[in-house]
């Protein structure tokens, strides 16, 4: 299939320099169908624009966030409770202190990063964590500022928790926004065991959420659920948020989840809405029982964008607004964990209409990646490196 041809198997308009075969040649993990065409295994497309990638550091410590600041440089968190400065050639600053402490055990620690818009008067930084408390873990929002010797966070201050708390030490979600109109936007998980799965559903849980919140905390102005129990949940039914991204053109919010074996989900968020974890699901348990009924759809509960059977471990990921690489343009770009690779996503009218695996052959966790003000990516790895992608 040349491009700008049809589709035939996904019923697509297939972009420039795509193909009617998808990127994904293992066998699904269940016979579930999709809900409607394209939401799955779309056509695969390949980067015509010449492009080259290049390992930056590999001094890491298990980094878990990245975000850019206005000097170009990069803000990382690790782990185990710290972050640091990265400058676009690779150096490395010590670790910056005077941060909460972490739970790092499991999928805990220091996460998701964030910087206020006007960093550069205000030095504001805002980060996600997993708190360690008396009856449990949980995820938290707080911030502070960077003082301006670079070496510590000055008056760190816990501004939401996502509650209850829960002693164990999996699916906290972790990413935080700073959405256009300048409120917080969060995600967390359910918590992952069969006890606390059911708190997605609930709207008296912060657990399996969206949440949207002032830089102060508060919950927002305009959420959907004002007046109620939860007023900061902005949608909920999901499992375990660690993508989050504003399209630069519509200001949408879309999101990628884990699913267990099958059913990782890219989801446009809207306000308000459920979707639908863990009533429906286009994945099946690890010990491959079905999730609950074993249903993939059901009226009231969304359909995600786009998902994948098997997983590729959807975490961190960016929506791309540079013209260094005009055919990237609002595509969005997911570091994948276990399938080692960065996807790239084409999406057109809300719908995914083609797929690319980026820099496969590295052998990489890819846990973030974000575009920096030079109009490259850069993404960071489990293993502890960072990468910068770029137009040649």
């Amino acid at each position: 299939m040349t491009a700008c041809g049809q589709n035939t198997a996904s019923n697509q308009t297939v972009p420039a320099g795509g193909t009617s075969v998808s990127v994904e040649t293992k066998a699904p993990n269940s016979a579930y169908k999709p809900a409607f065409t394209g939401q799955t295994r779309i056509g695969s497309v390949k980067t015509t624009t010449p492009y080259d990638h290049k390992v930056l550091t590999e001094a890491l410590k298990s980094p878990w966030g990245i975000t850019s600041l206005p000097d170009g440089r990069l803000l990382i968190t690790e782990r185990e409770g710290t972050m640091r400065l990265v400058t676009p050639a690779g150096q490395v600053s010590e670790p910056i202190t005077g941060l909460p402490a972490v739970n790092s055990g499991g999928q805990g620690g220091l996460l998701g990063v964030r910087v206020d818009p006007d960093f550069a008067t205000s030095r504001v930084v805002y980060w996600v964590f997993s708190e360690p408390l008396s009856d449990g873990n949980l995820t938290a929002v707080a911030k502070g500022k960077l003082s301006t010797d670079e070496k510590k966070i000055e008056n760190p201050t816990v501004i939401y928790r996502a509650t209850p708390a829960y002693k164990g030490t999996l699916h906290y979600g972790g990413r935080i926004l700073v959405g256009q109109d300048g409120n917080l936007i969060i995600s967390t998980g359910e918590r992952s065991d069969l006890v606390t799965r059911p708190q997605a559903q609930s709207l008296n849980s912060g657990l399996g959420k969206v949440i949207r919140i002032t830089k102060d905390g508060q919950p927002a102005p305009g959420n959907p659920f004002a007046g109620q129990a939860r007023p900061e949940l902005y949608s909920y039914g999901h499992r375990n948020v660690q993508g989050l991204a504003v399209h630069p053109v519509t200001g949408d919010i879309w999101e990628g989840e884990f699913g267990p074996r099958g059913g990782d989900e890219i989801n446009r968020i809207q306000p308000g809405k459920n979707y639908g974890w863990p009533t429906i699901t286009y994945g099946i348990e690890y010990s491959g029982e079905k999730v609950g009924a074993g249903i993939q759809q059901k009226e009231g509960l969304e359909q995600p964008v786009y998902y994948w059977d098997p997983v590729v471990s959807p975490s961190g990921m960016t929506f791309y607004s540079s013209d260094a690489i005009p055919e990237w343009k609002n595509n969005l770009f997911v570091g994948a964990l276990s399938g080692m690779h960065i996807v790239r996503l084409v999406i057109e009218n809300n719908k995914v209409v083609g797929e690319e695996r980026l820099i496969a052959d590295q052998l990489q966790r890819f846990r973030d990646i974000t575009q920096g003000n030079d109009g490259a990516l850069y993404a960071i790895t489990d293993q502890g490196r960072l990468y910068r992608i770029f137009k040649k």
